[in-house]
C-alpha cells in the first residue's frame, strides 16, 4: 500500500498551502473579527482554478480527483475554515447533486456557469429539518412546464453570495422520503430572497443565511433525476462530501498544532522553553496522533471514491474523527498557550471556535456514530 501522494497531488497541495500562507493567514483574523466575506480572496481562488477544482475535465474543469479535492480543502482550512467552507460548498457540495443525477445537458449548463465564476450553494437544511432530512417542508408543485417552489432553507453556506442553488423540496410532506425532489435553481429567479447573515461563533468569513422561496417558478428541465429521487440524491451528496469535511477539520487541527509547537518552543517558564516539560510534550504527542489518524481516514475515504470502492462507512469515520480531532487538538493548543490562548491575539482561539461546527454540520457526530454502528452490527 503506497501512502505517497502523486506528483500532481503534491503540486496541488503545495499550491494550496502557499496560497493559505500568503493570501489567507495574514488576513483571516480580521475577516473573523469584522465578519468579512473576503471577495478578493475568493476571486483569487477562482483565478487559480481552486474554486472549480470539483468540475470534471469533460466540462471544462481541472478534473482533480477526490483525494486532490480533499487536499485543497485541508490546506485552505488550515488558513481559514470559513474560506474553506466557501470553497467546499461552492465547488463540491453545491454541485454534487448535479454530478450525481444531472443529464449531460444539465451538467453543461451548471458547470459552464461555474467556469464563468458562479458560486453555488446546497439548500437542504430547514428551520424544522436538520438531521431529519426527510422532514422537509419546502414544497414543489408541478404547473405546466414548471415547478413552483415555496419554503425556507436554513444555515445555507454561501446562501447570500451564490448565483446557483441545488434545492431539495417535497411534493407532499406526508410522502416523507418518497416525495423529495431536487432542482437546479438560478439565484436571479423571481421570488428568491435572502436573510441577513448568521452571526456565528466560528467560520465567520463564510456567508451563512436563510434562503427563502416564495412562488419561485423553476423550469421542469431543471429537475434532477425524477420526482421522488431527492432523498437518494441528498444522501449520496452527503456521502461524497463527508470526506471533504473531514479534510477541512484536519486543516484546523494541523494549524492549531503548528501554533502550539511554535509557541511551546518560544515560551519560557522556570528558565526553559515549556516544550521541555513532559506534560506539554504529551499534549503535543496526542495532537500529532489525532491529526495523523484523521488525515489517514479522509484519505482512505477519498481513495475509495476514486477507485470506485464503497466509501459510506469510511466517509462517516473520516467526518466523525476529523471533527473530534479538530475540537480536541484546538482545545489543547489553547491550553499550551495558557492565558494568551484565551485572547484573540493568538490564532488558537479562532481555531477552537472554528472547530466546533465540524461536530455539527454535514451530519452531526451522533449521526455519524449511527452510520458507523449500523455498519459494525451488519458485520
Amino acid at each position: 500500500m503506497d501512502f505517497r501522494l502523486s506528483e500532481e497531488q503534491e503540486m496541488i497541495r503545495k499550491m494550496a498551502r502557499d496560497f493559505a500562507d500568503n493570501e489567507v493567514l495574514p488576513y483571516c483574523q480580521q475577516w473573523d473579527e469584522e465578519h468579512i466575506f473576503p471577495w478578493d480572496t475568493v476571486n483569487k481562488l477562482q483565478e487559480l482554478g481552486l474554486m472549480t477544482c470539483g468540475v470534471p475535465a469533460e466540462y471544462g474543469g481541472p478534473g482533480i480527483d477526490h483525494l486532490g479535492q480533499c487536499i485543497v480543502a485541508e490546506e485552505i482550512s488550515r488558513g481559514d475554515a470559513g474560506l474553506a467552507t466557501t470553497l467546499a460548498a461552492s465547488t463540491l457540495l453545491g454541485p454534487d447533486p448535479v454530478y450525481i443525477a444531472a443529464t449531460d445537458e444539465q451538467k453543461k449548463w451548471w458547470y459552464g456557469r461555474m467556469m464563468e465564476g458562479a458560486i453555488t450553494a446546497f439548500c437542504l437544511t430547514e428551520p424544522g429539518a436538520g438531521s431529519d432530512a426527510g422532514g422537509l417542508a419546502t414544497r414543489c408543485v408541478k404547473d405546466g412546464d414548471d415547478y413552483i417552489l415555496n419554503g425556507t432553507k436554513q444555515f445555507i453556506s454561501n446562501g447570500g453570495v451564490a448565483q446557483l442553488y441545488t434545492v431539495f423540496t417535497t411534493l407532499d410532506k406526508k410522502l416523507g422520503y418518497k416525495g423529495m425532489c431536487s432542482f437546479m435553481v438560478d439565484r436571479d429567479t423571481p421570488g428568491i430572497s435572502i436573510s441577513k447573515p448568521e452571526n456565528k461563533m466560528g467560520i465567520r468569513s463564510s456567508n451563512t443565511t436563510q434562503v427563502i422561496f416564495e412562488d419561485v417558478r423553476v423550469p421542469a428541465r431543471n429537475l434532477l433525476g425524477k420526482e421522488g429521487d431527492g432523498f437518494k440524491i441528498a444522501m449520496k451528496t452527503l456521502d461524497i462530501s463527508r470526506a471533504v469535511v473531514g479534510a477541512m477539520a484536519v486543516g484546523i487541527a494541523q494549524g492549531a498544532m503548528e501554533c502550539a509547537v511554535q509557541y511551546a518552543k518560544e515560551r519560557q517558564q522556570f528558565g526553559q522553553p515549556i516544550a521541555s516539560f513532559q506534560a506539554v510534550q504529551f499534549m503535543l504527542a496526542e495532537m500529532s496522533v489525532m491529526v495523523e489518524t484523521a488525515r489517514l481516514l479522509y484519505q482512505k475515504a477519498a481513495n475509495n471514491q476514486d477507485m470506485g470502492l464503497p466509501y459510506t462507512r469510511e466517509a462517516s469515520l473520516a467526518k466523525y474523527w476529523g471533527g473530534e480531532a479538530a475540537m480536541k487538538v484546538s482545545l489543547n493548543a489553547v491550553q499550551v498557550h495558557g492565558g494568551y490562548g484565551y485572547t484573540k491575539e493568538y490564532m488558537v482561539e479562532k481555531y477552537m471556535r472554528d472547530a466546533k461546527i465540524f461536530q455539527i454540520f454535514e451530519g452531526t457526530a451522533e449521526v455519524q456514530k449511527l452510520v458507523i454502528a449500523g455498519d459494525v452490527l451488519r458485520g
